[in-house]
């Protein structure tokens, strides 16, 4: 499936049930190092081998929220089209994600609905599957989306 194709179309060119599916992203222990000191949030789980390795997880796992920033990273957003991320709603983490697990990101319209007429929101299911085509994180994302790409100004030589 062509990765681009619903981000690389206007708002007025999309329909319910088009879908995008992207390639995978392995998450490695800088990542949750990284992201732990970007948020504060150094819980053992995530920071903590020896006390991970006592959970029922048996090892660290990615922190969820740095699963769906990911995700919107893994969008094969265009910016000619796409105005910005509205939000998330009915965010659910399935499984845990360890490191040297992979995700990829896969991506179904939903509903359209327009704005006026230069923007409309398009209501996706989001999904992030693992390396073994598990649903790791399901949620439903809002985007903003143009109708029309905007016209670029004619360059003058």
């Amino acid at each position: 499936m062509n990765t681009s194709g619903v981000f690389g179309s206007g708002f007025d060119q999309l329909e319910v049930g088009d879908g995008f599916e992207t390639e995978f992203r392995t998450i490695c222990d800088e990542d949750l190092t990284a992201f732990s000191d970007l948020t504060w949030d150094h819980h053992p789980l995530h920071t903590d081998p020896e006390w991970a390795a006592g959970s029922p997880f048996g090892s660290r796992i990615a922190h969820g929220m740095l699963l769906l920033s990911y995700s919107v990273g893994l969008a094969p957003i265009d910016p000619e089209r796409v105005v910005a991320l509205r939000g998330f709603d009915r965010v659910v983490f399935k499984r845990p994600v360890h490191i040297d697990d992979q995700i990829s990101l896969r991506g179904k319209i939903a509903e359209l609905r327009p704005i006026d007429d230069e923007t409309g929101i398009a209501r996706l299911t989001w999904t992030v599957v693992n390396q073994d085509v598990q649903t790791v994180l399901k949620a439903n994302a809002e985007i903003i989306w143009r109708r029309a790409a905007p016209v670029p100004e004619p360059v003058y030589l």
